[in-house]
């Protein structure tokens, strides 16, 4: 339990000016966008401007014994940016200068608090790209990013967030500064702390400054929108692209249910009679001849119906589809949202299970996501006011979880452990394996001040 004295401790070791304890605000910080996770009202909102400052704010909780919570944009769906009670949010929000651009080398250092659509935007101004595009891509951060390893919908061909990663700044838990990673294309100087900090979900230190590496600009992208009559026939055409060896840019899925409710709310006509979509995208040299492969596999899987773009702008309306799925689900009721990833070649398996699950539970369950990378995202529609209708969401909601265990897939692809899922970590990771990671804890944290309760501790 924090000393009720400490806070005030603490607030006066820090410039008036970085740190509130403003109730209205600091309600504001509680939480992200996650559901069935606990959070309390922290003590204090902190907002840095710098890394000494992040560093100040650090060291004065460690020293007072005050739990620290590191948030970005707060758009994570696990829990993990959840205040405890008698915490602090360190909120990074303030820190949004891109540091460096150095386009010969093809790297940009930025801090944690730029907003993911605006850094692709900045560096794509000067012929580079960036590729990774949560779905928040437009007012997540760079640094939550990090944090959370996150991905989105080009991974099948670009990889996540820490694939494009080469260093960090960072402060640890008891306020000192260190650097980890480098600049260069090669480097295995030390251990790689680089990549133990992506994904760390704030539990081993705070993120302060962000090196990534960016790539050429790819081509114009084509798009291609694939209607299938049966789940199975969907399957089929994924794994015949994978086994052809083309790796497009995008390769997304949405099955009936999430189909019919996007269609009801844009009116697009996708038909009544789809089963599953498949939205496919190419951005290569070759992509009007991977474009013409792509169809032909389609057509062999038994689609239904193929519409290829022509342009950009048609290639942006195939897509809206795909963009939509979430926001047509919400207007069904309240939603729960998983984030587990198998195989690809078990896709339609975890699919045709859920539909199982919702059968049996008597709930709507849409499924869309990332059939290119088996990362699916199983949204399950609920009555929040009824108690019966929210433990029937919960329980469907560790179904799912378990079947794509039992598919040989993991319990979150790319929206981090958390709260939401730190009671699944045993499920998971071996004995030791756990050990392992509760060594690591203490030895980046020792007292246990950074972000307690997320999914690296929750079995210490």
């Amino acid at each position: 339990m924090t000393d009720p004295t400490a806070i005030d401790r603490v607030v006066d070791r820090l410039p008036a000016d970085i740190i509130t304890i403003d109730p209205d605000v600091v309600a504001t910080y509680a939480a992200d966008q996650s559901r069935f996770t606990d959070r309390a009202l922290p003590l204090a909102v902190a907002m840095p401007r710098t890394t000494d400052e992040v560093a100040a704010c650090v060291r004065a909780a460690h020293e007072h014994g005050v739990v620290v919570v590191p948030r970005g944009a707060g758009s994570g769906l696990s829990g993990a940016a959840n205040a405890p009670a008698g915490s602090i949010v360190l909120s990074l929000h303030r820190m949004t200068a891109i540091r460096e651009l150095d386009t010969e080398n093809r790297v940009v250092v930025v801090e944690p608090g730029v907003i993911t659509a605006e850094l692709r935007d900045h560096v794509r101004r000067a012929g580079l790209y960036y590729p990774p595009d949560p779905g928040s891509v437009e007012f997540c951060t760079i640094g939550g990013n990090v944090a959370t390893n996150a991905g989105g919908m080009c991974c099948v061909k670009y990889g996540v967030t820490g694939d494009f990663v080469l260093g960090l700044e960072c402060v640890l838990a008891d306020g000192r500064i260190m650097r980890t990673g480098r600049r260069t294309v090669k480097g295995v100087a030390g251990f790689d702390l680089t990549s133990l900090l992506v994904g760390s979900e704030g539990a081993l230190a705070v993120i302060t400054e962000i090196t990534l590496r960016l790539l050429p600009a790819p081509a114009e992208p084509r798009t291609l929108v694939a209607s299938f009559p049966t789940l199975d026939s969907a399957g089929q055409a994924v794994r015949t692209i994978s086994g052809a060896g083309i790796t497009p840019s995008l390769l997304e899925i949405l099955d009936r249910t999430t189909v019919r409710a996007v269609d009801d709310m844009t009116r697009m006509g996708l038909g009544d009679d789809t089963a599953t979509l498949l939205l496919i995208q190419h951005d290569g040299a070759d992509a009007p001849d991977a474009l013409v492969g792509i169809e032909t596999h389609c057509t062999t899987a038994g689609a239904s119906e193929i519409v290829v773009s022509s342009d950009q702008t048609e290639a942006d309306m195939l897509l809206e589809a795909r963009r939509q799925a979430l926001p047509a689900l919400e207007r069904l009721g309240d939603w729960l949202l998983d984030d587990v990833c198998v195989p690809c070649s078990r896709i339609t398996d975890l699919i045709a299970a859920i539909e199982h699950i919702a059968d049996r539970t008597g709930l709507t369950i849409g499924v869309f996501g990332h059939a290119g990378d088996g990362n699916l995202h199983p949204t399950i529609i609920y009555d929040d006011i009824d108690a019966s209708s929210r433990d029937l969401a919960f329980e469907a909601f560790n179904a799912i979880t378990q079947e794509a265990l039992d598919l040989g897939g993991t319990i979150t692809g790319e929206h981090g452990v958390g709260r939401l899922k730190a009671g699944w970590l045993r499920s998971e990771l071996d004995p030791v394996s756990l050990a392992v990671h509760h060594s690591v804890k203490h030895a980046f944290d020792p007292t246990a001040v950074l972000n307690p309760g997320t999914g690296l501790q929750a079995h210490a």
